[in-house]
């Protein structure tokens, strides 16, 4: 029998598949408990709603996205405007994928616009609100003089690139906001 943090984690596994594959309101808390192999009451056991489950399934992307963030942004080379570029042309290849379905934390905060108080709307806040500190603080050590607001606009671009991406399915959108950061962040 599996520990329950066992368990806790094969169902945000399952959920964090199921979500992101269809979107959270396609998707039944029968279909994740299926997925996970376990029944609806022991996937209330660990979670006390729904909404307790997405919240689960976005804190969980978390960690890997801002991984992957400082990792596309450390192995591109050159001076810090040629790496912004690079990194909006990771974030293109990545579009590229078959797979990719935008941005989990957007196309979830976009499903609960109605909801300003749900708690996946308050982790989504909180990722991007993390991403954009932590611009700021590579562009504080880069010796930016404005990493604050520089940081707001790369978050705005980094937003914009995964939305016309997902909307006109053309990863190319990203390469443009490549270009509008090197400016950004040359200047």
């Amino acid at each position: 029998m599996d520990a329950p943090s066992d368990t806790r984690d094969r169902i945000v596994k399952a959920a964090a598949h199921l979500f992101y594959a269809e979107g959270i309101r396609a998707v039944s808390v029968d279909a994740v408990a299926e997925r996970a192999g376990v029944t609806k009451k022991t996937l209330y056991y660990h979670f006390t709603s729904k909404g307790e489950l997405v919240a689960a399934y976005l804190a969980a992307r978390d960690a890997p996205n801002m991984a992957a963030f400082a990792r596309w942004l450390a192995e591109a080379e050159g001076p810090l405007p040629d790496r912004m570029e690079a990194f909006f042309a990771r974030m293109a290849k990545a579009a590229r994928h078959p797979a990719w379905k935008g941005c989990g934390f957007l196309r979830t905060v976009a499903e609960l616009a109605a909801m300003p108080g749900h708690p996946a709307r308050v982790q989504a806040a909180a990722h991007k609100k993390r991403l954009e500190t932590w611009l700021a603080e590579t562009f504080r050590a880069e010796g930016l003089a404005a990493p604050e607001a520089t940081a707001r606009q790369v978050a705005v671009l980094i937003d914009g690139a995964f939305s016309a991406m997902l909307t006109h399915r053309d990863p190319t959108y990203a390469e443009a906001a490549g270009q509008a950061a090197r400016l950004l962040v040359a200047r």
